[in-house]
């Protein structure tokens, strides 16, 4: 009988004392940092995903005003507001909705 009640105070003060230091070492706080963690690198992840794209379609972009001098002379007259001579550019205001 004095045998198996030392083996379960034993085996209950083990219980005791595990669960103790779980919840004093923050176990359960630093589980959900950690989700926070896991879920800031997701977005980011996501962020990456995004750019590497946009810089993808830029780089095309930039690829198709290298080979085509038409689109050049297009995009910096755009850009700089260039008329050539003899042209005029109306300029309209948008109305607004009612």
């Amino acid at each position: 009988m004095k045998p198996a009640i030392l083996r379960f105070a034993a085996v209950l003060a083990a219980v005791l004392l595990g669960s103790f230091l779980f919840f004093a070492l923050g176990v359960p706080r630093d589980f959900a940092a950690l989700k926070q963690k896991q879920k800031q690198i997701r977005e980011l992840q996501r962020q990456n995903t995004d750019l590497a794209r946009e810089i993808q379609k830029k780089r095309e972009r930039i690829e198709k005003l290298r080979g085509n001098r038409t689109e050049q002379e297009l995009e910096i007259r755009e850009r700089q507001k260039l008329l050539r001579p003899g042209e005029t550019t109306f300029i309209l205001q948008d109305q607004e909705k009612k």
